[in-house]
């Protein structure tokens, strides 16, 4: 079977000659030794040189990281190796290792040893912890010594590849080699370790244009891969996936399957020769060094082949090992929170002769099955013995354990219960792909085919470019997924049934009605489960969502990419496993998502009836599932969350409901809030408690003045003083006609100038007074300027109508106290436009009116005192922090009082400029 690998290109650089690469084991980064010198650190996520220096003027053939001491160590064609901080570029070490170049170093897995092989024909090993002196020398090889590796499976043994046309295999500590392979026709140029299972393999690379797999145990030539048209420069064992990867002057890189050797895929990125591949361990990035730069790809998927039953039983496998682990295994006094990883004990279950590409239970958990490498072999689960097995390149089992094969785009075939084939199918397109379920699925690259398994008839063709096919467990429902979407359908089986039994003819597009789609979803699923009605998957910014009806609901944000292995019910969790084989569970409850499935299909009554088995840490994700579908009653009832209650509740206009939320809360956002919504709404005794409660004096005095309340003015004014918010007192008292209190007030808070023009329009009596106020007060800043101030005592010919003034404010005071109700306000509306002193002046040219007589005194008593409130106020009053303004346009003199300010702590200071005119 074809590895099918996917290859993508997640690197490239170009530069100078690059002669050797190299993966640091934590950072992304790539360690790159050019032959002009120079040794580069690339990041291959961010695509950025991290850093780069220049070692020496002739070719660094060789440098590795030593991560461990956050170094690189270079050797070189001038001799020397060298040794850096990567971190901070300080020279560690720089000494003569050899006598000729340096073809290679290698650095020991865990002692502080240093190999390096040089063209004198040495192999030398260094200790950095002895002060990098060299401990031991190998010699042997009567040519250049191309390339030294550690053995990773006996890291006591060394191999070297010397164009001598020989391998030598080493033991440290000991001067001679342990044997000598003769290998390669002619010079051998690279030697890898095969690391991925128990295989005693090692593999070369010579001028002969060959790689050649060995036993190094009986020392025999398994096998010659040929194909190159030039010297194999590198060669590797991918430490996790089953291929061989080789490199060649041609500009090829080949990838041979590691167990049949085939030649899998051939890679040329045009970067001429091919000097350099670099890998790791747990990664399956692969970095190349060519001539002209360097290319980082990477191999095959990362979602590891595991399955899970189920009963919890999960079985993996990590390269052609099978493993298992059970769920159940973790004790019930155990706490397991969402998203830690389960302490699972490992258990091996045997080893496998393909290398698995695939592995999935059937449906009732009693076998399994896996394929790979053209073929399946069916195990049974718990004793992993085999039952059946043959040739395919995809398997899928049916919901009631039937199962079919895809041997080759042309040929499908299925088997029954009993592992005998029933029926061979050649489809009329090229099938790329098949699906199991309910019905058997085969896609090409554009469109689906449903067929029956008992009769594999046409169910129906959908044409979409399908990634992957999901069946609920009832077989009613089904998520087919692509690159960008997915879809949810609803399969109509009764409809099906109707239609062939009628023995109609089915065209090529199937039973028309076979199929509803319910939803479309603009996301990917990388991997999906059903439970119940309720699909649940992890998309393409690992998150676990769940669908319920069309509405996606995110569970858990993931830290890394997980993919899912199923849903036990009797936990109520979901588990996931990572590329590392670690599982995860997360929280689902069963009766949730029952829940929301009865309310989707519109059975509340059923809904109602789950409910209360469902815990009060999730009625607020239900409340806001039955908010999503327009049940807003519902939902305030379900809701637990006081400020999503109040919000509901607000929505619904149930504001005695939102007042008993806010009574417990004692929010002032949300009395105040509530107050507003009961006052636009009419309900003025809810808005005047809100009001209070929120201390929203402003607010008040809107309503008050509203209503005409003079008693709830008065008791609004003292409690503005109390927390001084002298803006609202004084409007306040200056509605209630208490402009002495007003007057005092300004007194008060030391707004000196703004008193006495108050006392100027209203109190003409209280001038002399506030005038004297006025003059201390700004003696201290400025005496000339106090000087200048007049007391119309003293200067009555600068105040007009100063006499006039005095004798209305007489007639005036009577009348102030006196409010008519707020319905009578017509009556009294055209009092705003009287002018007492204009009216005055009206009834001077009559000789007959004296001052004192009734012609003053009956438009005062006419004015009944109302000048105050209709005295032309202007803006509102708003709450400390802001602006507020009151302008009056006196009726019975000139003045005018402009008030600004907040608090009267800051605002209200001392107004220091003083009115010759005053």
């Amino acid at each position: 079977m074809p590895l099918r690998l996917e290859i993508k290109r997640k690197l490239a650089q170009r530069s100078e000659r690059v002669k050797s690469v190299d993966l640091h084991p934590t950072e992304p980064w790539i360690l790159a030794s050019l032959y002009s010198g120079t040794v580069c650190i690339w990041n291959y996520q961010s695509q950025t040189m991290v850093t780069s220096f220049e070692v020496t003027e002739l070719p660094v053939r060789s440098a590795k990281f030593i991560a461990r001491k956050q170094w690189v160590v270079a050797g070189a064609d001038d001799m020397f190796i060298r040794v850096y901080n990567y971190n901070t570029m300080d020279k560690i070490k720089v000494f003569e290792a050899h006598t000729d170049y340096i073809r290679c170093v290698a650095v020991h897995p865990n002692l502080p040893y240093v190999l390096s092989s040089s063209d004198d024909m040495l192999i030398k090993l260094w200790d950095w912890d002895k002060g990098w002196v060299c401990t031991q020398i190998f010699e042997g090889h009567s040519h250049y010594v191309m390339q030294v590796t550690f053995n990773p499976k006996d890291t006591n043994t060394f191999a070297s590849a010397s164009l001598d046309r020989t391998i030598k295999i080493w033991n440290l500590g000991s001067p001679d080699p342990n044997f000598t392979l003769d290998a390669h026709l002619k010079g051998v140029n690279c030697v890898d370790y095969f690391t991925g299972g128990d295989k005693p393999f090692l593999i070369t690379g010579s001028d002969d244009h060959t790689a050649k797999v060995w036993d190094y145990q009986t020392r025999s030539c398994v096998q010659t891969l040929e194909g190159h048209t030039h010297n194999v420069s590198a060669v590797c064992f991918h430490p996790e996936l089953p291929i061989i990867i080789t490199g060649s002057e041609d500009g090829t890189v080949r990838i041979w399957h590691a167990t049949t050797y085939r030649l899998e895929n051939t890679l040329n990125y045009g970067l001429e020769r091919v000097w350099a591949i670099g890998y790791m361990k747990g990664s399956r990035r692969v970095v190349i060094g060519y001539d002209e730069g360097t290319i980082m790809v990477k191999i095959g998927r990362e979602v590891p082949v595991a399955s899970m039953d189920n009963s919890g039983k999960i079985i993996w496998a990590k390269h052609n090992e099978i493993q298992t682990v059970n769920i159940k295994s973790v004790g019930a006094d155990y706490e397991v929170t969402d998203g830690e990883r389960l302490p699972l004990a490992v258990k091996e279950l045997g080893n496998c002769d393909l290398y698995p590409q695939s592995l999935k239970h059937n449906p009732n958990g009693r076998f399994v099955v896996v394929c790979g490498d053209g073929e399946y072999i069916i195990y049974t689960a718990l004793a992993w013995r085999n039952r059946s097995f043959g040739s395919a390149l995809e398997f899928v089992w049916s919901s009631d354990g039937e199962y079919a094969v895809r041997e080759s785009t042309s040929r499908i075939k299925i088997f029954s219960k009993n592992f005998q084939e029933k029926r061979s199918i050649r489809p009329t397109f090229s099938a790329e792909h098949i699906f199991g379920g309910t019905l058997l699925a085969m896609c090409s690259n554009d469109f689906i085919c449903f067929y029956d398994w008992a009769e594999c008839r046409l169910i129906r063709r959908i044409d979409v470019n399908v990634k992957n096919l999901y069946w609920a467990d009832s077989g009613d429902l089904v998520a087919i997924t692509s690159d960008t979407s997915f879809y949810i359908l609803k399969y109509n089986r009764d409809v099906v049934s109707s239609h062939l039994d009628s023995g109609r003819q089915v065209d090529e597009q199937g039973v028309e009605d076979a199929f509803e789609l319910l939803y479309e979803i603009n996301e990917r699923a990388r991997t999906g489960i059903w439970v119940g009605d309720c699909f649940i998957y992890n998309n393409s910014s690992w998150r676990l969502n769940y669908c319920v009806g069309g509405e996606v609901t995110t569970m858990f944000h993931l830290d890394r990419p997980m993919y899912l292995l199923g849903y036990l019910a009797n936990q109520s969790r979901v588990y996931l496993i990572d590329k590392e084989f670690n599982v995860m569970g997360y929280t689902l409850l069963l009766s949730l998502i029952e829940y929301k499935t009865l309310v989707m299909r519109g059975d509340l009554e059923r809904a109602n009836e789950i409910l209360p088995s469902i815990s009060n840490e999730h009625h607020n994700s239900v409340a806001h599932f039955l908010e999503s579908r327009g049940m807003i009653e519902d939902a305030l009832e379900v809701a637990t969350d006081p400020d999503y209650k109040f919000e509901l509740a607000i929505q619904l206009g149930k504001l005695e409901v939102a007042k008993e939320i806010a009574a417990a809360a004692q929010s002032e956002s949300k009395w105040k809030q509530l107050g507003e919504l009961a006052m636009s709404t009419g309900m003025l005794e809810m808005a005047e408690d809100c009001l209070k409660n929120a201390m929203d004096l402003s607010g008040l005095l809107l309503l008050y003045s509203s209503l005409g309340d003079a008693e709830g003015v008065s008791k609004l004014a003292s409690l503005a003083k109390e927390h001084g918010k002298n803006n609202v007192a004084f409007l306040c008292l200056f509605l209630l006609g208490k402009v002495e209190e007003c007057l005092q007030l300004l007194v008060d808070s030391n707004r000196i100038p703004e008193a006495a023009l108050m006392a100027r329009s209203y109190l003409p009596s209280n001038v002399p007074e506030i005038v004297e106020i006025w003059k201390k007060d700004l003696h201290k800043v400025n005496p000339k300027a106090a000087e200048s101030l007049a007391d119309p005592r003293e200067y009555p010919n600068l105040f007009e109508d100063w006499q006039v003034g005095l004798a209305i404010e007489s007639k005036v005071a009577e009348k102030r106290g006196v409010f008519p109700p707020a319905e009578e306000y017509v009556k009294y509306a055209y009092r705003s436009q009287v002018n007492l002193v204009d009216a005055f002046r009206d009834m001077q040219m009559d000789e007959n009116v004296p001052l004192e007589n009734g012609g003053l005194n009956h438009e005062v008593e006419e004015y009944n005192g109302e000048e105050e409130a209709h005295d032309g106020v202007q803006g509102d009053a708003r709450d400390e922090g802001q602006e507020e303004a009151v302008v009056t346009d006196a009726d019975s003199t000139d003045g005018a009082v402009l008030v600004n300010g907040n608090e009267a702590d800051e605002e209200w200071g001392t107004n220091t400029e003083g009115n010759p005119s005053a």
